[in-house]
């Protein structure tokens, strides 16, 4: 492997950054990973004309004692973009495996994901919830743009005014993970949106940075309160449990957008393969592999890939 200075790892990082940001990521936090990661590496080196990367990766991970395996694995993540990055000019240097991480930083949490039946419950229960801070139109709304759109939840309740263009539907959603997308939406969703507009006219500011999405007071819907109101209509329902953290969360919608686009389009015999890349930046991922999370083999899913499969095979079978 090529040693490296800390010279050329200053340059190589700032070069890097230009490329994340030219690209049109923020990349802020990255940023201040890879400059603590810069910092220990001057420090641990102190006067070596060069060192190899690999023990200062391993060393930096494991600075601080008792760190929760998700942030190390973040740190990681950083690293190993820069890694490749470098490796393009030069083959032979250093890019730290996944392993280097501890594999509990990976979750196997596993979403709840909705049926359509349940999500038209969900809706429907919006309309008569008695919250406080928001009316049932606002969170019948945001369950809407959530589970139709597959925007985060926090990316929906941070939406202004400027964000949402009616004709044609689109959304703009601003330094989302360090990027800015556009979001086109359905027309029926439109006018699901005009509907919202029109109710909340006293309650909405004209200025055009002004939030979409308010409490019946006029302010900005919180992601704290959005995401309360979610849990009760679903322990309202009874899909969740009256206490506690137990059963499906407000941001397992987006799973449910996956899962039923990817369903819609093996009922229509689309190639998966070539439509997965379109889901992805939809979603707004990097590539297919940040949209893998969200892809689960339901029980519908298994079945249309099983008569695919068979329909293949017996094509196949009655070839010469």
């Amino acid at each position: 492997m090529t040693p490296i200075t800390p010279e050329q790892l200053a340059l190589d990082i700032d070069r890097f950054l230009a490329f994340k940001r030219a690209l049109g990521y923020d990349y802020a936090r990255g940023e201040q990973r890879l400059r603590s990661f810069q910092h220990y590496v001057t420090a641990q080196v102190s006067g070596a004309p060069s060192v190899g990367l690999e023990a200062l990766v391993n060393g930096w991970l494991s600075r601080i004692a008792g760190r929760q395996p998700i942030t190390v694995c973040l740190e990681l993540g950083v690293l190993r973009q820069l890694c490749r990055y470098r490796q393009r000019a030069d083959p032979h240097s250093f890019v730290p495996g996944r392993d280097c991480g501890p594999p509990s930083g990976r979750s196997h949490f596993l979403p709840y994901i909705f049926s359509p039946e349940e999500v038209r419950a969900i809706v429907l229960a919006a309309n008569d919830y008695h919250g406080r801070l928001i009316a049932p139109t606002t969170l019948r709304t945001l369950l809407l743009i959530v589970y139709c759109t597959g925007l985060r939840l926090g990316e929906a309740v941070r939406l202004q005014l400027r964000d949402v263009t009616l004709e044609p539907g689109v959304f703009t959603v601003r330094k989302s993970k360090g990027k800015t997308r556009l979001v086109p939406f359905r027309h029926d969703l439109a006018l699901v949106l005009a509907d919202y507009l029109t109710a909340q006219t006293a309650r909405l500011s004209m200025d055009a940075t002004a939030p979409f999405l308010v409490c019946t007071s006029g302010d900005a819907l919180s992601l704290h309160a959005a995401s309360a109101a979610i849990r009760q209509v679903l322990r309202t329902l009874g899909l969740k449990p009256p206490r506690g953290r137990r059963g499906p969360r407000p941001y397992d919608l987006r799973h449910a957008f996956a899962v039923h686009r990817l369903t819609a389009w093996c009922h229509e015999g689309v190639d998966l393969h070539a439509r997965l890349p379109w889901l992805s930046a939809y979603m707004g991922h990097d590539n297919v592999r940040g949209t893998e999370v969200y892809l689960h083999a339901t029980a519908e899913l298994m079945g249309l890939a099983s008569t695919r499969f068979q329909a293949r095979f017996q094509v196949a079978g009655r070839q010469p």
